[in-house]
């Protein structure tokens, strides 16, 4: 049976995520005391403690999901479950990337606190909005955002599954295209983020990821990787560096993604970290494929039963 382990990014993120599975797995809780060691502060209070408002802040969200999501994965790896294929999310990528053996835990949780740090810089506070578009095409979001004059402003950013696609951009614009769209039977949810994600406003923050991540040592991928950029398998160390740089200001393509590991024959998708976001948008993507969450001691006891 073919497997595939997928990695949630930002806004899965919730306070006390992981701790029933630090509680009782040796090898979580080391997790984030390499945490701790890299990054000079405990991750591991911030997350199981909170405060909400500090864990959502984009500079301790970024690393908190990596932590969480390597933990889930290292005692799954220390089970000797392998998975064929991984995936991850926008911020979900490093953690995938981890899994694979192309980045260790430490630059790679050193390099998401600076791409948040990067994207945040990009864009004055408050400036930047992000949206999901529901019952809506890409074809007619693109025809609206012409029509209202906006497509150098606001942006696709995210083609999740059918009939749910984020935008992102300057906020007035972004308002104005949800007030439009409302107006002809969409919906249009503003997203709770600091930022704007995955669009060409990101391009000055781009341009530092690249600087750091060439003082990062990339290895082959040891699982071959679905990007986010181009929904393409990586294979190949060349391939992830400008991968990684470009995915921080273009489109994501998580459904075709899917759709590629679904047409590669995987027959499980395993969500590994917090929350059953990619769970939730599989089912919207191919109702046959199935799926197991392992955000929780509940979740990962039974993906360990059935897999050991």
């Amino acid at each position: 049976m073919k497997i595939a382990f997928l990695f949630p990014g930002q806004g899965s993120q919730f306070v006390g995520m992981g701790k029933d599975i630090v509680d009782i797995y040796p090898q979580a809780k080391q997790v984030f005391e390499e945490a701790r060691e890299a990054l000079g502060f405990d991750l591991e209070r911030l997350c199981f403690e909170g405060p909400e408002k500090e864990l959502g802040l984009t500079i301790n969200t970024q690393p908190a999901i990596l932590a969480t999501s390597v933990a889930i994965w290292r005692v799954l790896q220390q089970a000797g479950i392998q998975p064929d294929f991984v995936a991850g999310h926008s911020l979900g990528e490093y953690s995938a990337l981890v899994a694979s053996q192309v980045l260790s835990f430490e630059d790679a949780i050193k390099l998401v606190r600076a791409r948040a740090q990067f994207m945040q810089e990009a864009v004055a506070e408050g400036s930047g909005a992000m949206a999901a578009v529901l019952g809506l095409s890409e074809e007619k979001i693109v025809n609206l955002l012409h029509s209202l004059h906006i497509e150098d402003q606001v942006f696709i950013a995210n083609l999740n599954c059918p009939g749910q696609i984020v935008i992102a951009g300057k906020k007035e614009p972004v308002e104005q295209f949800q007030a439009q769209a409302q107006d002809i039977g969409a919906r249009c949810i503003l997203l709770d983020v600091s930022v704007p994600s995955h669009c060409p406003l990101m391009n000055s923050a781009g341009k530092r990821l690249e600087e750091r991540l060439c003082s990062v040592q990339i290895n082959q991928p040891q699982i071959p990787l679905i990007n986010n950029v181009d929904a393409k398998i990586l294979t190949e160390q060349r391939e992830v560096l400008p991968s990684l740089v470009r995915q921080i200001s273009t489109v994501l393509r998580w459904e075709e993604s899917m759709r590629i590991l679904i047409k590669e024959g995987v027959e499980l998708f395993v969500e590994v970290g917090p929350g059953k976001v990619l769970s939730n948008l599989l089912r919207r993507i191919d109702r046959q494929a199935k799926s197991l969450s392992a955000g929780d001691r509940a979740g990962l006891q039974q993906v360990l039963s059935l897999l050991c």
